[in-house]
């Protein structure tokens, strides 16, 4: 298994970019009453950061790696969404609720159905359940099923994500830890901009969605690296094999 110490050191500068992208969208604070191209690329480009990210693992890394292939396309639906929801009250919210709802269905085929953990799926099920009942007397027209069908697809993928951790035995790994807390920050995330679009209004909502969205799409990222970290894990082993051999000889 590889140590977070590990972790920072082979991924930390290749996130420098993602961070820095954060804190100047942070900083700048573009008004959201006054949509424009500027504003959309700014929101984006954090996540234009992350594609980078991935990208910087090198084509080979993604070419044999599927997961790592979804999680990509996630982000760049994640992107598309990011700038349909800066024009949301010109009437492109269903638009960027549909390209987030495409990127959770990438994202649970990227986490795979194994293990199955049903707990964690009651788990899922249940909060997705009670924040739908939540929402439901503030809905109307559309929003009413597009909504529901929202919150069980985001719910599946929390599910799917908080799954594979299994802190109990040697089966868990780092990337599957991110993979659940990313999940977990992105359902707090869209939370919070239900209940501020259709309930009432919430402190700081703002702050609070990109905060946890960012955060969100970075263990998400993170994530994707498990199958690197697996395939250098396996030729160390091959090699120390081939040098026992040697001893032996």
């Amino acid at each position: 298994m590889v140590s977070p110490v590990t972790v920072v050191k082979s991924e930390g500068p290749k996130l420098v970019p993602f961070f820095k992208a954060t804190c100047v969208y942070f900083v700048l604070w573009l008004p959201t009453s006054s949509p424009s191209w500027f504003s959309a690329l700014i929101k984006c480009l954090p996540i234009f950061c992350l594609w980078v990210f991935l990208l910087a693992h090198g084509f080979s890394f993604l070419r044999a790696n599927s997961n790592a292939r979804k999680i990509l396309a996630g982000l760049i639906f994640s992107s598309l969404g990011d700038a349909f929801l800066i024009w949301q009250e010109q009437g492109y919210f269903s638009h960027g609720l549909l390209m987030f709802a495409i990127t959770h269905i990438l994202y649970s085929a990227a986490f795979g159905m194994r293990p199955l953990n049903p707990a964690a799926g009651l788990l899922t099920g249940g909060v997705s359940a009670v924040s739908y009942a939540l929402l439901y007397p503030y809905l109307s027209g559309p929003f009413t099923y597009l909504v529901a069908v929202y919150v069980a697809l985001i719910g599946f993928m929390g599910w799917r994500a908080i799954a594979g951790v299994r802190l109990t035995d040697d089966l868990w790994t780092w990337t599957r830890l991110s993979a659940c807390l990313g999940a977990v920050l992105f359902m707090a995330s869209d939370l919070t901009i239900a209940v501020n679009k259709f309930c009432f209004p919430v402190p700081h909502s703002r702050a609070i969605i990109m905060a946890t969205y960012y955060a969100a799409q970075m263990l998400i990222a993170l994530s994707a690296v498990e199958c690197q970290d697996a395939a250098k894990a396996a030729k160390a082993a091959a090699a120390a094999q081939v040098v026992r051999e040697k001893k032996r000889m």
